[in-house]
């Protein structure tokens, strides 16, 4: 098949079908949109958009099932049929929809259907004589007998040019992608000789299949995410391929045969175990695109200096400490990818055997402990304990000599007591362990759950009572029998060794490589990215020294928001320090990335400026005119003789000093918006929260079902760490006996990682009859001592650092039945408990509270979300348990008091309720002798206790 009915078919197939796209954790991307229609409901869309027709909906379920005749018509007749002869298709079609809604225009698609494949042999008995002109075919290999049944049938279809046998097209109940059943294909797929397409991607196919080489047409191969180890020599007969994609599957090499696909022109093989290249690769002359990330590659051959149609050249992830100059040359190449490469390092020497025997750490008892078991014992056995929120604590074998009881417990950060450098982002709790300064004979792993942050490092920071320590540390997943949610992934966590216990957070921070550099020179790559080098020559100091490079990723689209250049872009940011702090006595090379778009080819060098930042004046300045700057194909190369920071702009500004000085401000800033809801059922209790701007609209969402208050507020600048405020005012006060209460106002720190969060009970400042419609309004607290004199300047008065306001609204008990001002429960004639004797009693309930309220008529989803809104703090959950029945038993007529003297008993708190009588009897004493004075005693009253 030639010219332009090859390209013809070739256009339908690629429009039709989709590639092997990278899996990750169960989904499938990779799809551009052309390629999702074609996937019809698996993607979300209706039936009706895949077949292109309007009246298929939705319907209940239907059998397909054909009239007994099998007469070779068009449309068989789809019968809601009880009939168990015929497959069903699920989903099903409606009932008006013929067999020309699922076979048309020579296209059968059944990878939609769960065992679709089934329906194939049905097919071909019904509509024999449209299934032979059938082109194009999807299918599912999920189910085992649909698989077969399919598999018979396919070599008849002759006139076939594109089939999909897919794998993880249905999920488990779970979400998990079911996998594909395909291993093998019989020979007689040999007979499609017009076959252009063939996609098995996602299957268990061990080697490929010999009736593949038999395809002499094919173009497009996808054999991604199956468990190939090898590929036949025989491949390079398939002259006619253009696409082949193996990702994902164990290849350990490709054979010499592959330089024989002279018209191929994109080639994955990424995500595999390939140790080498074969040097035939370069007789590739078509090939556009090469992947070859996520590999063992240790050299590449010198022969991809011939691929002169190369465009895109993907090596990252592999063990590369060098790349061949002849890909520099490439006239066409204009993306060359290679991040996580080794590049300039020496080679790694080999590991050192372990002494330690490693199936010690199987013999490990585990100890799991649950929200409120915060002490726990370990014994010269070793234990590794799993706390709640998926932290792991890992005590090896003779680390105690003694059976030795510890602690555990999880706070809130304090500003005062963490310590966040320049660009640091808090990611977790606090969490202390103790004893303080308990010394262990062995290294004791220390394990903490962190939420995902910006690109960076993630360390461990010790504090001891005295000062913080940054810890080496590693990351890893948390124990699969250990999720720190029901049924999710486990936790992320930030591991490293101690021996001794204290406080520990994670933190993540700019990427950071340090090296010494000796008198002989040294070479530091950088971890973010091996393109960002620095060389020392020799000669360049006299005595050793340690140097440290951070890079700290740049948003394009930030740059250019705020530059108003859409074609300005700038490099990662190099902040550059040593130790001592003396200029090197040679220039030392410094090599970064161009900024994103720029290559050599096209750099107009009048754009390009070379910042230099100082860190203790906080100000930038352009030296590009004193420095020796050039550019080769994808790098900028200058030489410095002192360490600050450095930062490659280009735009097309004159004068970008200021510019560059707002965006270096900007990302140690973050949007935030403010949220200030009112409890529904109890509008005088508050949550005020402060939260990044893209995760507000999603949390109001979250909290509709039991807060209602104002839209978030408008976009304020807040840094990580920053202290802020929040005021009540216009006629709404709280107490001020909190103890983050100052000056009337709560204190809050920011953390971009943390809730943020408070809940308040509010009151009017004055008893007023009607609704109090008051606001909360947040100011800037104490600045941060690294902020810069510009910005600090700007905040002179207490109210001048007003952020936001928003409105909150107390309604009168009148209108909403809400109560406000003094509780009491009962009257003066029969008794009465005040407010005050509901605190005083709250005092002296244990954890019986939840049995009380149980007995009091609170249902127990209730109590669980006020032991929960009060997680830390045990007074509160009994004394909002109190007063959410209190509150309930206004206007509920007389007998509230003994309601509550009942539970009290019931509960075993025979006590209390003695307690509660007495102070019902002393009112009704009050109450009688108040009478007497007033001469209002009537025959009537009574003062004996039993008569309430």
């Amino acid at each position: 098949m030639e010219g332009g009915e090859n390209k013809e078919v070739e256009d339908k197939v690629w429009l039709a079908t989709s590639d092997g796209g990278r899996e990750e954790e169960g989904h499938i991307d990779g799809f551009s949109d052309e390629r999702r229609v074609m996937m019809g409901t698996e993607v979300g869309l209706a039936l009706p958009d895949f077949f292109g027709k309007p009246q298929l909906k939705e319907s209940p379920l239907l059998r397909l099932s054909f009239s007994s005749d099998h007469t070779d018509t068009w449309a068989p007749s789809i019968l809601s049929s009880s009939s168990s002869s015929f497959p069903c298709l699920s989903p099903p079609l409606p009932p008006s929809v013929g067999l020309d809604g699922v076979l048309a225009e020579g296209r059968l698609v059944l990878d939609v259907y769960r065992g679709g494949g089934e329906v194939l042999p049905v097919f071909w008995e019904c509509v024999q004589e449209q299934m032979r002109g059938l082109q194009y075919v999807r299918l599912g290999s999920e189910d085992e007998g649909a698989l077969e049944s399919a598999l018979h049938i396919l070599p008849r279809l002759t006139q076939l040019r594109s089939l999909a046998i897919r794998g993880h097209r249905f999920h488990d109940p779970q979400g998990d992608p079911l996998p594909g059943l395909l291993s093998s294909l019989p020979d007689s797929i040999s007979s499609l000789s017009l076959l252009v397409h063939l996609d098995l991607s996602f299957n268990r196919l061990s080697s490929l299949p010999p009736c593949i080489l038999s395809l002499s047409h094919l173009s497009e191969l996808l054999l991604c995410h199956n468990r190939l180890t090898g590929l036949s020599e025989g491949l390079g007969a398939l002259a006619s391929l253009r696409r082949v994609s193996l990702l994902g599957n164990r290849l350990v090499d490709l054979p010499q045969g592959v330089g024989l696909l002279c018209r191929l022109e994109e080639l994955d093989v990424s995500f595999n175990q390939l140790e080498r290249l074969p040097e035939e690769l370069g007789q590739l002359q078509n090939l556009q695109t090469l992947e070859l990330s996520n590999n063992r590659l240790r050299v590449l051959p010198e022969t991809l200096g011939s691929l002169r149609s190369l465009r895109q050249l993907v090596i990252q992830s592999n063990d590369l400490r060098s790349v061949p100059e002849c890909l520099h040359s490439l006239p066409l190449l204009d993306k060359l990818d290679m991040r996580n490469n080794p590049l300039g390092r020496p080679p790694t020497p080999p590991p050192l055997a372990h002494v330690t025997p490693v199936q010690e750490r199987s013999e490990i008892p585990e100890l799991h402990l649950g929200l409120e078991q915060h002490s726990f014992q370990v014994s010269p056995a070793g234990c590794h304990v799993f706390l709640p929120g998926g932290a792991e604590l890992l005590f090896p074998r003779r680390c105690v000599s003694l059976v030795t009881q510890l602690q555990w417990a999880e706070r809130r950060p304090d500003r005062k007591w963490v310590w966040l450098e320049e660009h640091d982002i808090l990611l977790s709790r606090q969490l202390e362990l103790c004893p303080h300064g308990a010394t262990f004979e062995e290294p004791v792993e220390v394990c903490i759950p962190y939420r995902k942050a910006r690109k960076g490092d993630v360390a461990v920071r010790r504090f001891d009572g005295q000062s913080w320590t940054t810890l080496p540390t590693l990351t890893r997943r948390g124990s699969e029998k250990h999720s720190c949610r029901p049924g999710g992934r486990p936790a992320r966590l930030a591991c490293c060794s101690v021996s001794q216990f204290s406080w520990f957070v994670a933190v993540s921070r700019p990427f950071l490589d340090s090296c010494s550099v000796s008198p002989e020179g040294a070479l530091l790559v950088s971890q973010f990215d091996p393109g960002i080098k620095l060389t020392f020559p020799p000669e360049c100091t006299i005595g050793t020294r340690t140097v440290t490079l951070q890079v700290l990723q740049v948003a394009l689209s930030e740059v250019q928001d705020l530059t108003g250049d859409p074609q300005a872009s700038a490099s990662p940011l190099l902040c550059l320090n040593q130790t001592p702090s003396i200029h090197f006595l040679q220039p030392i090379r410094v090599q970064v990335p161009l900024p994103p778009g720029v290559t050599g080819h096209m750099v107009d060098m009048s754009r390009l400026h070379l910042m230099h930042g100082d860190p203790m004046a906080h100000t930038w300045t352009d030296i590009t005119a004193q420095v020796s700057l050039y550019v080769t194909h994808i790098y900028a190369v200058f030489s410095i003789t002192h360490f600050s920071w450095y930062w490659l702009w280009y735009t097309t500004h004159r004068c970008v000093s200021g510019v560059v000085r707002k965006m270096y401000q900007r990302l140690k800033q973050f949007r935030v918006r403010f949220l200030a809801l009112q409890r529904k059922s109890d509008p005088e209790q508050v949550l005020l929260q402060c939260l990044p701007s893209d995760k507000a609209e999603s949390r109001l969402s979250s909290l509709s079902e039991q807060y209602e208050g104002p839209q978030p507020s408008e976009l304020c600048i807040l840094l990580e760490g920053e202290q802020f405020f929040a005021g009540f005012e216009r006629g709404i006060d709280i107490s001020a006996d909190r103890p983050d209460c100052k000056d009337g106002r709560l204190s809050f720190t920011f953390y971009s990682h943390l809730k943020n969060i408070k809940e308040v009970h509010v009151c009017p400042t004055h008893p007023q009859q009607g609704t109090v419609r008051g606001q909360v309004s947040f100011y800037r607290g104490e600045v941060p001592n690294d902020l810069p004199e510009e910005v600090a300047s700007k905040r002179k008065g207490h109210d001048n650092q007003w952020m936001a306001t928003l409105p909150l609204r107390i309604p009168n008990a009148d209108c909403d039945g809400n109560i406000s001002g003094e509780l009491n429960l009962g009257d003066p004639e029969s008794g009465y408990l005040t407010q005050t004797n509901l605190l005083s009693i709250s005092l002296r309930i244990n954890q019986e509270w939840q049995n009380i309220g149980i007995s009091l008529g609170i249902s127990y989803d209730q109590l669980e979300r006020i032991r929960n809104q009060h997680r830390d703090n045990f007074g509160a959950q009994v004394l909002a348990m109190l007063f959410h029945w209190a509150r309930g038993q206004q206007g509920a007529g007389p007998g509230a008091v003994q309601r509550l003297m009942k539970a009290l008993v019931d509960s075993g708190r025979r006590d209390l309720a003695e307690e509660v009588e007495d102070i019902v009897t002393l009112g009704k004493r009050k109450y009688e002798e108040s009478l007497k004075r007033v001469g209002l005693e009537t025959p009537t009253t009574s003062g004996d206790p039993q008569s309430s």
